[in-house]
């Protein structure tokens, strides 16, 4: 069965079949390109013509290259014409009617040697290689969309696959200058997954009006460096295509995580599927359009807002990273910052950290030395709370624990003057509780930046039910004057980022568990198909293992959701001291600085 496969046939010209065409072609393969639509081809061939000549003007590919390329590209509407290839790869809708009539026509038609790959990303490899009369030869090849430019391929294999089968295909996909990462059949394989559970989840929240569509998206993005909002990607995907993958990863995993939310099921037996019909949770300018275009739901901004109260001068509690990332962002706006922890020591030290950091931006050419110095200048250490006497506002960043967090607003509410605002960095814990312990609750806020906050545009806005409406437009108007973007979130376990992020990373935890793929190919399906900056693995070792266990048992306790229990790993390498790259040891070991 080690045949080489220079003739390839593609069934199915839509954008994923065109695409993977197109990568064929240019590798120097021979395609036949089959679609039982004369449109969808003629579209394919425009498509690789236009897609070839960019790259000619683009000096990438000479003019004979392109003519070669153009014509190792032939199109058809029989499936006998794959008669002589040695793959092919169907990428026809995602039913299992169609794609069964596909296996079953290519099965009189195709030599004994031939392999067949489906091109599914939702349904049972197994299920379809059962039903063809070569099942040994029948695997999944999952590529990702834009088939050109992603580097991710998962090679599905079933328990009927022959292993010479998944290594040619696998050899291939190097060949074509691809990443290929062995899976088992399981609906959404590894990256998509886990991708459809966040974007399904996401889909919830927005369904559940915690948040708005505009803020999800954002907070997604700029919160973990994603390409791209959940929901805006749910519309670039298809909402009628990611219902279908999660009806099949729910019938298969009966897991709460993927049953698919109401509004995808609502909006496309609407027609409101996403781009592609020019509305879904945005609205476009054209069906197939990429602009966004205001709708009803659009943020309007309203002419009688809340006028937020004046803030000149900001307190902020702590002598930790985030204390001193909150300061400098502060002081760099222009504030009058007092910078108070447990002792002037502390205080002094956690100013000169945020002096190193000012350096490193001089040197590297970000800030001048003027402004570094009046940036410091700004900056008071202290000692003591009792130094927050004078400020408009007051930022704690202490230690993640309930109870120091009450006990240092108790003292807030005694020191801080009439009409300032008190605000928590909290991450999971609810910001009502530590409202409750002072005399003025409606003052209190959460303002949860990310770190390292001097990068990081993101600030979730918090308002518990007994925030004041001006308090919540302070803190909206001081984010805009520091730079960063705000969110607005209610007063509920994980806010936005931490609600969706931690889910996944505890799915992507459970696949390791059921051996169901390595660390590394978890970590590079994340980072080619999904575009993630990091892989889950490596991100929970940078956050830390006991950082993310105790978000994730929050999470649970709160929601309730037995997929949100803790995956019993996690549990077990915190409670033997493997917290991640701070100790050296998490999901990898790292060498000791």
């Amino acid at each position: 069965m080690d045949t080489p496969l220079t003739t390839i046939a593609v069934v199915g010209l839509g954008t994923m079949g065109t695409g993977i065409a197109e990568v064929l072609a240019r590798a120097g393969r021979e395609v036949v390109g089959i679609d039982i639509s004369e449109a969808a081809a003629r579209q394919a061939v425009a498509s690789l013509e236009a897609s070839t000549a960019r790259s000619v003007a683009r000096e990438r590919i000479t003019e004979q290259e392109r003519r070669d390329i153009l014509a190792r590209f032939r199109t058809f509407s029989d499936l006998q014409a794959a008669a002589d290839a040695e793959l092919v790869i169907e990428v026809v809708p995602e039913t299992y009617e169609i794609k069964q009539q596909v296996f079953r026509e290519l099965d009189a038609v195709v030599s004994p040697t031939a392999i067949l790959a489906t091109g599914t990303n939702a349904l049972s490899v197994t299920r379809l290689a059962a039903e063809s009369q070569r099942p040994e030869r029948v695997l999944g090849l999952h590529f990702f969309n834009p088939a050109p430019a992603m580097k991710l391929v998962e090679v599905v294999s079933s328990v009927l696959t022959a292993p010479p089968a998944v290594e040619s295909v696998t050899r291939l996909a190097r060949e074509l200058g691809k990443e290929p990462v062995a899976v088992g059949d399981r609906p959404g394989f590894v990256a998509d997954g886990l991708l459809f559970g966040y974007l399904n989840q996401a889909a919830a929240m927005y369904e559940a009006n915690y948040a708005s569509r505009e803020d999800i998206d954002a907070a997604m993005k700029l919160g973990c460096g994603l390409p791209m909002g959940p929901l805006a990607l749910l519309d670039l995907i298809g909402i009628d295509t990611a219902r279908t993958v999660l009806e099949a990863m729910y019938t298969a995993s009966h897991d709460r995580l993927h049953a698919p939310a109401p509004v995808l099921g609502q909006l496309s037996e609407a027609g409101l599927t996403g781009r592609k019909a020019g509305r879904g949770f945005y609205t476009y300018d054209t069906p197939g359009g990429q602009t966004v275009v205001p709708d009803a739901l659009t943020p309007a901004e309203s002419a009688g807002a809340v006028t937020g109260r004046t803030v000149s001068s900001v307190g902020v509690a702590g002598s930790g990273t985030m204390a001193s990332g909150i300061a400098e962002v502060f002081a760099k706006a222009g504030y009058a910052v007092v910078l108070a922890a447990r002792s002037q020591e502390k205080a002094d030290t956690a100013k000169a950290r945020i002096a190193k950091s000012l350096g490193r931006s001089v040197a590297k050419g970000r800030l001048t030395e003027e402004a570094r110095d009046e940036t410091l200048a700004r900056i008071t250490p202290a000692g003591s709370l009792d130094s927050f006497a004078d400020v408009d506002l007051a930022v704690e960043a202490v230690a993640e624990d309930l109870e120091v967090k009450r006990q240092l607003f108790q003292t807030l509410d005694k020191v801080c003057k009439p009409g300032a605002v008190l605000a928590t960095t909290t991450s999971s814990l609810p910001v009502v509780a530590v409202a409750r312990v002072t005399s003025r609750p409606e003052d209190v806020i959460g303002m949860h930046f990310f770190n390292p906050a001097p990068a990081m545009k993101l600030v979730e806005v918090v308002r518990t039910v007994l925030t004041a409406d001006d308090v919540h437009a302070t803190v909206r108007e001081v984010c805009v004057k520091v730079r960063k973007h705000p969110v607005d979130c209610g007063d509920r376990a994980g806010f936005i980022v931490n609600a969706l992020l931690f889910p996944y990373l505890n799915n992507a935890i459970k696949m390791v568990e059921e051996h169901y793929a390595t660390l590394d190919d978890i970590d590079a399906a994340m980072k080619l198909g999904g575009g993630y900056p990091m892989g889950p693995f490596e991100l929970l070792d940078v956050v830390g293992l006991d950082v993310s266990l105790a978000i994730e048992k929050v999470l649970h306790s709160e929601f309730r959701d037995p997929g949100l229990a803790p995956a019993p790993l996690l549990e077990h390498l915190v409670a033997a001291g493997c917290l991640g790259r701070k100790t050296g040891r998490g999901f990898r070991e790292y060498a000791r600085r």
